[in-house]
């Protein structure tokens, strides 16, 4: 039996070019977790197995980005909606989804 983690802190990045990737897999991407706005599977290749979570804005628990992070067992958010304007890049965030289609993503201040 596999026992899935939950639940994810770290650091978020907000990726929306592979220069962003580049910029990650430099830094280290180890304790980060990263937002997409689209199902990044293949972006976020040379970094996902290594990162401890993942938000995407698109997509659906059948999309392959959450296929891909249920495989690697990385907390996922999928189709989340973010109801902020600011930005969320190196900010701290806990993510923790629910078994099914839900989750909450915590900024913190």
């Amino acid at each position: 039996m596999i026992t899935l983690k939950l639940s994810a802190e770290g650091e978020m990045r907000v990726v929306k070019s592979i220069q962003d990737v580049v910029r990650l897999w430099k830094e280290g991407p180890e304790g980060k977790i990263a937002l997409v706005e689209d199902a990044g599977t293949t972006t976020l290749a040379p970094v996902l197995s290594k990162l401890a979570g993942v938000v995407c804005t698109s997509g659906a628990l059948g999309s392959h980005l959450a296929i891909v992070t249920r495989e690697f067992q990385i907390p996922a958010l999928m189709g989340t909606k973010l109801e902020t304007s600011e930005s969320l890049d190196r900010r701290r965030v806990v993510i923790k989804p629910e078994e099914g289609t839900g989750g909450v993503l915590l900024v913190s201040d």
